[in-house]
């Protein structure tokens, strides 16, 4: 998609600070961070959200989740405890409509979230 912003990311146009990236999938730090470890994991594939992104059904879902483990291991928050979440559609607050997972951690998350 020409005037997606995330994959203008993946493609290199838009700068961003990436902090982990896999064939598939590429994790990059939140430029509106809502937590001191705050990372979005996309797929490189466009897909509009988490639904579309499960119809796929080409094990790209779990790339995706293994890349946002592999993220949260990496920036020291795995065994504290992290948070991901994919927003579906303008009702559960996504304004990029490319499926996006964030990662959050590094302090207290409470429930329900919101």
């Amino acid at each position: 998609m020409t005037d997606c912003l995330f994959c203008k990311i993946v493609a290199k146009e838009i700068p961003a600070e990436v902090v982990l990236e896999t064939d598939r999938a590429l994790a990059f730090r939140d430029i509106n961070p809502q937590a001191p470890t705050h990372v979005l994991v996309i797929p490189k594939q466009h897909h509009a959200d988490a639904a579309a992104l499960a119809e796929a059904d080409d094990g790209l879902a779990d790339d995706v989740l293994k890349a946002a483990h592999a993220v949260a291991v990496q920036e020291g928050v795995a065994e504290a405890g992290y948070r991901v979440v994919f927003n579906t559609g303008p009702g559960a607050g996504q304004t990029v409509f490319h499926v996006h997972a964030h990662v959050l951690g590094g302090r207290g998350l409470t429930w329900p979230p919101g």
